[in-house]
């Protein structure tokens, strides 16, 4: 199998599991409308900033997240099924195989995002094209550790165990990130999420309510964090591969 036959039959299969869908795609929207549906137009106490933007911004880093992570269920699931076993016998180099799962996570952090903004835009959000890009490249970036994360979980969890880690992390990297309610500027929660890839994703969603882009700071965590799940991922991907 070549590489490239395996990235388009990768797409194409995650864009027909339903479920994944529903989870990555249709849950963030129906939280949005609920929550920020009933007082869009309102504006966040002492701010010029509406609540419908400031949820949109909220619920893209959790469904972003949400959706990069997703990955992992998916290979959790072939493994069982024995798929990752038959896929060592092609041509198919472990560098590829990472990049069409890398590729996939990313697809439905694009149309998890890109739902959330037509959403946005639905209840009245609107924002500068440059803010649209700013928010949208500093947020991809922001999920390349996640990446890595999805496939460390896929080759570590089986299936059963995997959706419950799944959304136990999610929740708790969106809370430890800032993503429900403001962490303030300082205290012991504050100077943790600040180590946490979690928060500067929520950081990079913040830049379309005025926040500014990444400090070094934020640009080395991500760094740190996507080199330390790498590596991470390539070992549990070969101890994977490596039985019998």
């Amino acid at each position: 199998m070549s590489a490239l036959t395996y990235t388009r039959y990768e797409l194409l299969r995650t864009l027909r599991n339903r479920r994944f869908l529903l989870l990555s795609l249709i849950f963030p929207l129906i939280l949005y409308f609920v929550v920020a549906g009933p007082r869009a137009h309102d504006r966040v106490e002492g701010t010029a900033i509406s609540w419908a933007l400031y949820y949109m911004v909220g619920l893209a880093s959790f469904g972003t997240m949400s959706a990069m992570l997703s990955s992992g269920a998916r290979i959790a699931t072939e493994r069982q099924a024995g798929w990752n076993r038959q896929l060592r016998i092609t041509p198919l180099r472990p560098f590829a195989y990472f990049r069409a799962k890398v590729l996939t996570g990313y697809m439905m952090a694009l149309i998890s995002l890109a739902a959330l903004y037509v959403a946005g835009v639905a209840l009245g959000v609107s924002l500068a094209g440059s803010q649209w890009l700013e928010l949208t490249a500093l947020m991809l970036a922001g999920l390349v550790p996640f990446a890595a994360l999805g496939i460390t979980l896929g080759h570590l969890l089986t299936p059963d165990s995997i959706g419950p880690a799944m959304g136990g992390g999610i929740s708790l990297l969106a809370l430890l990130g800032g993503t429900w309610f403001p962490l303030g500027h300082s205290g012991f929660l504050f100077h943790l999420a600040q180590y946490l890839p979690s928060y500067w994703l929520v950081q990079a969603s913040h830049v379309a309510l005025g926040g500014a882009p990444w400090p070094l700071k934020g640009w080395l965590v991500i760094a740190a964090w996507t080199a330390i799940l790498a590596r991470v991922a390539q070992r549990a991907y070969r101890r994977d591969t490596g039985r019998v």
